[in-house]
């Protein structure tokens, strides 16, 4: 890979801000991803960080199945993509479940699953009455016709520890009731065919397991915030956006076209790391802008490029409707992100 592999060559046929995607580093994620699992049938990725159909075939070309969503558009956008396997992890109420339904008869080649840890969802689903409890609520799910219980679901995004130890022993403490509920419902005669479990933070812990489909999403394209936090996981920046100066309002501050709504803003500063500019600090963000104070000011004219790494990812993403493709250092097309939606044709 070149030294300054970010760079975009042909910079200038491509306006700003955006966010660019790099498909070969995507694609050696995928690759890492699949090394921490030990297979590709202990993966179960997340959608919900690049909603892109070409990612998910990338995947797929790589040997994945199954897929893990948060939205019925990211589902349908999956199925269509051609997955075997799509659980939506994301209880449906409401019309919803009228949308999940014809999901499931608009593509019989993909096998659905949903969460569900609700009597009331759970008879939306199936029009029965349902019992109260964990196992009661699968024994109810067995009964029903039109349902199966496909598993455990078990989501520790809680868990952020930067010291492995701590981070482990924190997953290990949450997975606990997990375990133990499997047994109680196998022990009940109920079956427990998969489970599925964690994030990304958490995601080297429950590969070690052997027992249960891994589910990490921000490491397809990776992050600012994640690579400060996880030194332990090596993936690699796959997504940046591109940002240009636009103003120069004062000694040492530029003014940067990469506002809210280009960038994830949900968090406090930092919201990206700039490349070529590791002294940075924030000091103005509004819808369409951002200040920032550098030393190395000078050295920039208006117009000039600068590549960020999100701070956050997933949201960011989300904030466009398309990305630019960058191969051999040049960009050479665009990818919808169309999971960004939230209705695709259901």
């Amino acid at each position: 890979m070149r030294e300054k592999w970010h760079e975009v060559l042909n910079a200038s046929e491509v306006p700003s801000p955006c966010l660019l995607i790099y498909p070969d580093r995507v694609r050696e994620n995928i690759h890492r991803m699949i090394h921490i699992a030990g297979g590709v049938e202990r993966l179960r990725p997340h959608m919900k960080t690049h909603k892109i159909a070409e990612v998910i075939r990338m995947q797929m070309e790589q040997g994945i199945t199954k897929f893990k969503c948060a939205t019925i558009a990211e589902a349908e956008l999956t199925a269509a993509a051609g997955a075997d396997d799509v659980l939506l992890a994301y209880q449906p109420v409401g019309p919803n479940v009228h949308r999940l339904i014809r999901l499931v008869k608009s593509f019989p080649q993909t096998k659905f699953s949903v969460i569900a840890d609700d009597a009331e969802a759970i008879r939306a689903l199936s029009a029965v009455s349902p019992g109260p409890k964990a196992v009661e609520l699968c024994r109810l799910i067995a009964s029903l016709a039109g349902l199966k219980a496909g598993g455990l679901h078990a989501y520790d995004g809680h868990i952020h520890d930067s010291d492995v130890t701590v981070r482990t022993k924190n997953c290990e403490a949450a997975f606990a009731p997990v375990a133990v509920l499997r047994q109680e419902l196998l022990q009940a005669g109920l079956p427990v065919p998969q489970v599925v479990a964690g994030g990304t933070p958490t995601f080297p812990m429950h590969a070690r397991r052997g027992d249960v489909e891994c589910s990490p999403g921000t490491c397809i394209f990776w992050d600012a915030g994640y690579a400060s936090k996880f030194g332990d996981m090596d993936f690699l920046p796959a997504a940046l956006v591109l940002s240009r100066v636009i103003s120069k309002p004062g000694a040492n501050r530029l003014c940067l076209d990469l506002g809210h709504k280009s960038i994830a803003s949900e968090m406090p500063h930092p919201r990206v790391q700039f490349l070529s500019l590791p002294d940075e600090k924030a000091v103005a963000h509004s819808e369409e802008h951002l200040v920032v104070e550098t030393v190395q000011a000078e050295a920039f004219k208006v117009g000039d490029c600068l590549y960020g790494i999100p701070w956050h990812i997933c949201p960011t993403v989300a904030l466009h409707s398309e990305a630019v493709v960058v191969e051999n250092g040049k960009a050479t097309q665009k990818w919808k992100i169309v999971g960004r939606e939230r209705r695709l044709t259901i």
